[in-house]
């Protein structure tokens, strides 16, 4: 065949399919072509490279493939003709490349345009005399005819790439992604075609958002708002948006977004009535909250009604730390995804509105965008709309706040498209959020629109940006504003009667001074089929009190299915032996070990119809290997075969059960988490930390929402944090959970802090978050070397009656009159406690352990201290250093000193104050562990 081309120097359209996937193969790998096709491939790469700097797929080669496809096109062999023809085809893809540094994006208009001399018909040799002249278009879509002059060519690819929109998406791998933007946006020369009644709803939405904050800020002067002025089309942006998605499918969309522009989409896309924005003004507050927040930082959701039907929209609430939100968006989504059984993620939208400095200044972005395509993480792609007020905060300069070219360049690390788009041009706007979202529907990935505009204001209605920013805000005090320049457009168009946009102004205004929307867009008293009733768990108190016993037989059934793999099925030696202990611990012959009390624990909740979802570095095998809730089969041929997940084979109609090793992320996954946990209270989501230090990349996920999220915004979460802790030797970071940074946080009952020390109390434990009809973040403090500690067991029995023990007294039969002296402790610490009295014969020291430091079971605590009648000191011992650990809060909150009354001296023993969790020499370890587990019982080290 390769003769046959040759010697007729033809490609014919036919053999395209062919000849691209030659081309293909080569770019992966050059020796997988035949040796004629490899030289000439290569020749055609070596003519490209000269001419065409930093471009994946050379234009050369994309003039060949696409005159192979519009074929019979001659194979360039010379000739000036040829030449001119192939940087025809070059100048055209310069444009995809390029074009958008030529775009039109400015509204203030302040930098030159920049010097791109592959945009130049110059730099391809052409001259004033060629631009007559006819050339091939090759897959350009701008023409119904293959042929057209250089002329109508140059017009038509800075029409399409170098007017109101930049668009960026030649650096997309998948040749099907590119084609399919290069189809619509080529094929109408980036240029929308409303009609004049669609014009007039566009006007509407630019001066509803404009009047909107011009009413605010004369009606409360000085108050901060985060003004949307300027970057007023980005509620024409969110109208497309909804309508389009939901003409495509979607059934509910959840939006995350900062402070900027907030009380705008508030008002003017979800429909929240204006006067109960002005109760909030004026510091009203509609629900009684214990602490409540700022305006500007409030959630709201509501049904709207698009072509394509109903469409829920739920605006996340957002704390102060801007982009923070965006991972807990797309748990949330993601949650939801999963109870509608949303395989092809269709339904449920996430979109998420940027600031231009935070998009590429949060780090939270990457970790996000590393997992959205990922099978546990990843939503089936997000909307971004980056609102790009070309200064970031008031003070930034340009030169400080990024490295990159574009504030959305971040994006190109998972090759989402990104469409620059000037605010001025609200036409141009909803043209690319329109695409945008049919997009993300066709390939189920990330998708950007920059939407370039100005920030009227200073960073806040009490700000003043002339003082760091005088010349940006030189133009912006002449710039008339994107309403006005519309209206004035729609009027020399003939679409608006010249006082037809004045009387929109007024008309919205005389509706806002009666507090309500002009064109109320909710549906009310809609019905959804897939909303969740939290009303179970609101308003209840707190109680430690729950039944999660599970009867024997049950225990032993789930066991079995624990423990039955497929037929065939090979395991890892160590593993082997790890799965037939835990059939002998079903059948009672064996105490239950760490591994396979959570392993029931899951078990049982996933038969009563609960979800569980594991999340983690490592918690499929369990960092410390004990979990094993994800088998391998040891004799698979591929890396994605031969996985097992016991869990979910218990029984026909269970609940479901999630496993996902995350990336390496803490702080977006643990949001990720907290998202999904406020959307689906009947699954019980579990993070893990491979180290318990490891939430430390987390904080302001464990600070501004974990911790406070119900006393902020009342909303509830019930996500379980596992966080490894123990001192052994492992030197600073790996021994120390950080206890104290999360009792720092409780108050309000606002969580739970747990340190189970059996497997009998992590089994209830777990089963109590689900149980219980609370739904409170729990953070347990779990072990290492106890994972396989052989007095840190329990018997099936434990685990099929009672329920988890916030506090558990001395287990060896002591003389209650005899004991003089009481040891408090939590966690591991107690089992060498145990070892030294019982080494040392000690019958005069009991030893209680706390295993909920919050909220603290003083009940139960005061019953343990009444069994000892002779009393005469309590001891808090800990391995952590004084300055941390639970003791600063025992003693700020006086928990102890007030049980104790006086009668009792309180003492602490712990590690010295430090400045360091913990000590890195292994002998200073030990020294220092001697010398808390001797002070204990009173022996003073030398």
């Amino acid at each position: 065949m390769m003769k046959q081309l040759r010697s007729n120097s033809m490609l014919f359209g036919a053999n395209a399919p062919f000849v691209e996937e030659l081309y293909e193969s080569y770019l992966s790998d050059p020796d997988s072509v035949p040796d004629e096709w490899r030289t000439y491939f290569d020749g055609l790469k070596a003519g490209a490279a000269a001419a065409v700097r930093d471009v994946a797929h050379t234009p050369i080669i994309t003039a060949f493939e696409q005159m192979a496809k519009r074929g019979p096109v001659r194979v360039v062999k010379g000739g000036e003709g040829n030449k001119r023809q192939v940087s025809t085809l070059q100048l055209i893809n310069a444009y995809r490349f390029l074009g958008n540094r030529w775009a039109n994006l400015d509204p203030l208009k302040r930098n030159e345009r920049p010097h791109v001399a592959e945009l130049e018909p110059s730099y391809y040799g052409f001259t004033e005399g060629d631009l007559n002249e006819q050339f091939n278009v090759g897959s350009f879509h701008a023409f119904s005819t293959e042929q057209a002059s250089l002329r109508e060519i140059l017009e038509a690819v800075r029409q399409t790439y170098c007017g109101s929109i930049g668009s960026e998406y030649m650096y997309i791998s998948d040749i099907s992604q590119k084609r399919w933007i290069q189809a619509r946006l080529e094929s109408i020369k980036a240029t929308p075609s409303y009609s004049p009644e669609q014009k007039k709803h566009i006007l509407r939405r630019v001066t509803a958002a404009e009047t909107l904050e011009k009413y605010l800020h004369t009606k409360y002067v000085g108050q901060k708002r985060f003004s949307l002025e300027g970057g007023d089309s980005t509620i024409v942006a969110m109208d497309e948006l909804i309508n389009v998605a939901g003409t495509l499918g979607a059934q509910e969309i959840v939006i995350g977004m900062a402070h900027r522009g907030r009380l705008n989409v508030l008002v003017n896309t979800l429909g929240k009535s204006p006067s109960e924005l002005f109760a909030e003004f004026e510091g009203k507050a509609e629900v009684d909250l214990s602490a409540g927040d700022v305006k500007y930082h409030k959630g709201f959701s509501s049904d709207v009604m698009t072509a394509g039907g109903p469409v829920h929209l739920t605006l996340a609430f957002n704390p102060s730390h801007l982009e923070i939100i965006n991972p807990v968006v797309e748990g949330s989504v993601y949650a939801r995804q999963v109870r509608r059984d949303d395989a092809k993620k269709n339904q449920v939208l996430p979109v998420l509105i940027h600031g231009d400095s935070a998009v590429a200044g949060q780090g939270v972005n990457q970790e996000m965008l590393n997992f959205s395509q990922t099978r546990g993480y990843g939503t089936g792609g997000t909307v971004h709309i980056v609102v790009n007020n070309q200064i970031g905060f008031t003070t930034s300069d340009p030169r400080d706040y990024r490295s990159s070219l574009y504030c959305t360049d971040i994006f190109k690390m998972v090759e989402a498209p990104i469409f620059h788009v000037n605010g001025d041009d609200p036409e141009a706007v909803a043209l690319v959020t329109a695409l945008a979202v049919e997009f993300r529907n066709e390939f189920k990935k990330d998708v950007v629109i920059d939407l370039i505009c100005y920030r009227k204001l200073g960073h806040n209605e009490q700000d003043e940006p002339m003082v760091t920013q005088p010349l940006m805000y030189r133009k912006v005090a002449q710039h008339p504003g994107t309403r006005k320049l519309y209206a004035d457009r729609l009027v020399r168009e003939g679409v608006c009667a010249e006082n037809e946009p004045d009387q929109m102004i007024q008309e919205y205004r005389e509706h806002l001074d009666k507090g309500e929307l002009l064109a109320n867009p909710v549906l009310s008293g809609h019905n959804r089929k897939f909303a969740v009733d939290w009303t179970p768990y609101i308003g209840q108190e707190y109680t430690d009190e729950c039944d999660t016993s599970v009867p024997a037989t049950e225990l032993k059934r789930l066991a079995e299915r624990l423990t039955d793999l497929p037929e065939g099925f090979v395991l890892h030696s160590r593993v082997k032996k790890i799965i037939t202990d835990r059939a002998a611990m079903g059948r009672g012959e064996q105490p239950i070990d760490w591994g396979m009390g959570e392993n029931l624990a899951y078990a049982s909740l996933l038969v009563q119809g609960f979800g569980v979802r594991l999340s983690g570095e490592d918690v499929g095998r369990g960092t410390f290997f004990h979990r094993h809730a994800v088998l391998h089969d040891q004799s698979r041929e591929r890396w994605d075969e031969g996985a097992y997940v016991p869990l979910m084979h218990i029984q026909e109609g269970q609940g479901g059960m999630q496993v996902f090793d995350s990336v390496l992320s803490e702080e977006a996954v643990l949001g990720f988490e907290y998202g999904y946990a406020t959307a689906e209270p009947e699954h019980l989501p579990v993070w893990e930390a491979q180290f318990g230090d490891f939430a430390n990349g987390a904080q302001v996920v464990i600070d501004q929402f974990i911790s406070s999220g119900e006393a902020k915004w009342g909303r509830m979460a019930g996500l379980t944090l596992l966080l490894p802790h123990g001192y052994e030797g492992q030197g600073p970071e790996h021994s120390s959970a950080r206890l104290e940074r999360y009792m720092q946080l409780c108050a309000e009952n606002n969580m739970q802090v747990c340190v189970p020390t059996t497997p009998a109390q992590i089994f209830h434990l777990l089963r109590r978050q689900m149980v219980r009809k609370l739904r409170k973040p729990l953070v347990v403090i779990t072990p290492k070397s106890l994972l396989r500690h052989k007095e840190a067991v329990s018997e099936l029995d434990e685990l099929a009656k009672g329920q988890f023990q916030t506090v558990i007294g001395d287990v060896e039969k002591l003389d209650a009159k005899k004991v003089k002296r009481v040891v408090l402790c939590s966690g591991k610490i107690y089992y060498e406690l145990m070892a030294y009295r019982r080494e040392q014969k000690i019958k005069d020291i009991a030893v209680i352990r706390i295993e909920q430091l919050y909220p603290f079971p003083a009940d139960k605590f005061t019953e343990e201290l009444g069994r000892y009648p002779n009393l005469k000191e309590v001891v808090w011992c800990q391995e952590e250093p004084r300055n941390q650990g639970a003791w600063y809060w025992f003693a700020s909150r006086q928990h102890l000193a007030k049980v104790l009354g006086g009668k009792q001296q309180l003492l602490l023993v712990s590690r010295p104050a430090s400045a360091s969790p913990a000590v890195g020499y292994y002998a200073k370890h030990n020294q220092q562990q001697k010398e808390v587990i001797e002070n204990a019982f009173g022996v003073i080290s030398e």
